[in-house]
């Protein structure tokens, strides 16, 4: 089966919904919200201040990500993939951490959340991190499970593939990377890709493919973030996916308070408190600001 017949079955939880009205203010919100005692979930909307896409806020075009299942099937799938994120690679890198990064480092909440593979929270300083789709900082073997970064990769592609930078043509003339940190090439016949240094198996990135399953000890600590938490706080996603949704839903079931502040339509809007309509940024800085005075 093609790449392209593999992505098509990629289907959008989101389609037919519409943006909800507001229900409460951000004020109504921060007196729901202390930090100490916040599950902080975040989604690309938290991001994309810096820089990356996403795939479902308002007005983004229509993407095919892979799957983890398309990414499995051939090599051709996989010399497609690791040809695009080579060259993606070299600019996705270069992403830094936003305000809004920055602003969540400072207010620390309880647990911090994220659907986001960028790193970005952590290189604002917030630490502990629960990366619920992984990283795109590391590669791992999908034969042995040993995990090596994402820049050591990069080096294994470049020795193998001399010149294959300078002469790749991107799709379209510019480079636009996608919210995995790839770029759409023309021609990627002849790219070589390498095998775990130990065991030979299959190397892909340590992250959460579409059609793929959260790591079981992932996904227990998320759960009991959300269960030690008395509140619960969505920035940035839709919760198109259900190892977020989830974890609001427990929520929910719990009778806790939930915040969501996004700028499209979520698959929890029914369950919030308090829905906020709008950019994270704002919210954000003025959560802190409504703490810290700064």
């Amino acid at each position: 089966m093609s790449t392209s017949q593999e992505l098509r079955r990629v289907r959008d939880p989101l389609a037919g919904l519409e943006t909800p009205l507001q229900r409460g203010t951000a004020s109504e919100a921060y007196s729901l919200l202390n930090p100490a005692y916040t599950a902080v979930i975040t989604g690309a909307g938290v991001s994309t201040d810096s820089g990356i896409p996403d795939y479902r806020s308002p007005g983004s075009p229509s993407r095919s990500p892979m799957t983890g299942q398309a990414f499995r099937a051939s090599h051709n799938n996989r010399q497609l993939y690791w040809a695009r994120g080579y060259v993606g690679w070299e600019h996705y890198r270069q992403f830094s951490p936003n305000q809004t990064h920055y602003d969540l480092a400072a207010l620390n909440p309880a647990s911090l959340i994220t659907q986001n593979v960028d790193g970005l929270h952590r290189a604002a300083g917030s630490d502990p991190v629960l990366e619920l789709h992984g990283s795109l900082y590391q590669v791992v073997c999908l034969t042995c499970g040993r995990v090596w970064s994402r820049d050591w990769m990069q080096e294994q592609l470049a020795g193998l593939n001399p010149g294959f930078m300078t002469s790749a043509t991107v799709a379209g003339g510019d480079v636009e990377i996608n919210p995995d940190g790839d770029v759409e090439l023309n021609e990627v016949t002849g790219f070589r890709i390498p095998d775990c240094p130990v065991c030979h198996g299959i190397l892909k990135p340590d992250v959460v493919y579409f059609g793929e399953q959260v790591r079981p000890q992932v996904a227990a600590a998320a759960t009991q973030a959300v269960e030690d938490a008395e509140s619960v706080l969505v920035l940035g996603s839709s919760l198109a996916v259900h190892s977020a949704l989830r974890l609001v839903r427990m929520a929910s079931r719990e009778q806790k308070p939930i915040v969501v502040v996004t700028d499209g339509p979520t698959r929890a809007d029914d369950l919030a408190t308090v829905r906020v309509v709008g950019r994270v940024a704002p919210f954000v800085a003025g959560w802190r600001a409504e703490l810290m005075g700064d």
